[in-house]
């Protein structure tokens, strides 16, 4: 029996490639070991069957954009290391193809304030992070807050055209009511703290709050705890 090798040795002594384009076949999902795709280019290989799949580009990765429905209990740290294979949303599984380089060097923008769950972003791709950025203050964000107190439409209107509390005029916001207990909020760039005091303002007092959408991207219907890659086609 052999001596156990390197994968990337391995594909090396096979192609006749580089080491380089070994690594980049091998973390880009296209080495299978035993039909197994195995993205470690250290991983030991002794007589395995080691093949490469059909279409296999030496290619780095794309930067991926990626969306959790974060739960309350998280913070942004937590919610990062949460994203695995194990959490990708069921809808995508099998849709796409998952690799474990999508979850390293993943920023968080637009964090979400501390203690409100749902949608919570991180990218790779400096472009995403440098567009959000810039548009920040000009992005909608969009929240389901669940409230204690009544409010009548009247006085969420007042939101609408600007209201002040404590001698400060607070941004706008534009609120209904989900249900009896739950109001739905759409405002711009809101700093920590906001929500609750335009919902102290008319007299309703902040028990939970789910970001739900992000500019013209939207959370869906995907679990909480899950996450899914955005499509190129989604725009912020």
């Amino acid at each position: 029996m052999s001596e156990p090798v390197r994968l990337s040795k391995r594909l090396i002594e096979q192609l006749g490639c580089s080491r380089r384009e070994a690594e980049l076949y091998i973390e880009g999902g296209w080495v299978t070991v035993d039909g197994v795709v195995i993205e470690q280019p250290q991983f030991k290989v002794a007589e395995q069957r080691v093949e490469l799949l059909a279409g296999a580009r030496a290619e780095p990765l794309e930067p991926v954009t990626l969306l959790l429905n974060q739960p309350a209990n998280q913070d942004s740290e937590e919610a990062r290391t949460s994203i695995a294979m194990t959490t990708l949303s069921q809808a995508q599984r099998g849709q796409v193809r998952a690799l474990h380089g999508h979850f390293t060097r993943l920023s968080c923008v637009a964090p979400l304030e501390a203690g409100a769950s749902g949608l919570q972003l991180f990218t790779q791709d400096w472009r995403v992070t440098r567009k959000i950025e810039a548009d920040m203050r000009k992005l909608e964000q969009e929240y389901i807050i669940e409230v204690r107190g009544q409010a009548s439409s009247a006085a969420l209107e007042r939101l609408a055209r600007g209201i002040t509390r404590n001698d400060r005029e607070l941004p706008k916001a534009k609120a209904s009511w989900q249900n009896e207990h739950h109001l739905r909020m759409a405002l711009k760039n809101p700093y920590p703290g906001l929500i609750g005091q335009l919902c102290a303002a008319v007299k309703l007092e902040v028990v939970s709050m789910r970001r739900i959408r992000l500019g013209g991207v939207s959370m869906g219907k995907l679990p909480l705890g899950q996450w899914r890659y955005v499509a190129g086609t989604e725009r912020f």
